[in-house]
């Protein structure tokens, strides 16, 4: 059984086009951090087995299909085709979500080669983006990734993202 606040939670999130802060929800349902915690706690375990979920990515939360139903949402909405990313791509994705946040430096070191056109690509399609500075010389770009990631990898959080693998060479 949800509570008042959890339904408030969830009618809010599904109307919304775009990802909400916990602070959003607390104004506008004049709540308490905790108390919209618990609520989301409520909402996500009420939606177990259902068709959408609540996938978190730090303090943004956005109501989806879960992966399982995507391919059958895809083909009722026939949305454009965005074209596959490639292999280079998905090295550069995989760099950037377990290293976040990542300077470009550091990926071209992990890749052995220049990733500028990857890295625009990936920003291009609002898979990483910009998440600050760091303190080294220039102040280089750092990456990290974005909700997109999430709902294009099917992923309710950063959290879920498979334990890294050694491979050798």
């Amino acid at each position: 059984m949800t509570s008042e606040l959890s339904a408030a939670i969830e009618a809010i999130l599904f109307s919304s086009n775009r990802p909400l802060k916990v602070r959003e929800l607390q104004d506008a349902t004049d709540s308490k951090r905790d108390e919209v915690e618990h609520a989301l706690d409520e909402l996500r375990s009420a939606l177990e087995g259902r068709g959408v979920m609540v996938m978190r990515h730090h303090d943004e939360l956005h109501l989806a299909t879960r992966p399982a139903h995507a391919a059958a949402v895809r083909r009722a909405l026939r949305p454009e085709v965005s074209g596959k990313l490639s292999r280079a791509a998905y090295e550069t994705l995989a760099i950037v979500a377990y290293q976040q946040p990542v300077p470009r430096s550091r990926i071209e070191e992990v890749r052995g080669v220049n990733c500028d056109s990857v890295l625009t690509n990936l920003e291009l399609r609002d898979l990483i983006t910009e998440v600050g500075r760091g303190s080294g010389p220039g102040q280089p770009k750092l990456y990290g990734t974005t909700m997109r990631f999430l709902l294009v990898m099917g992923l309710e959080s950063l959290d879920h993202l498979p334990a890294p693998t050694t491979g050798g060479a």
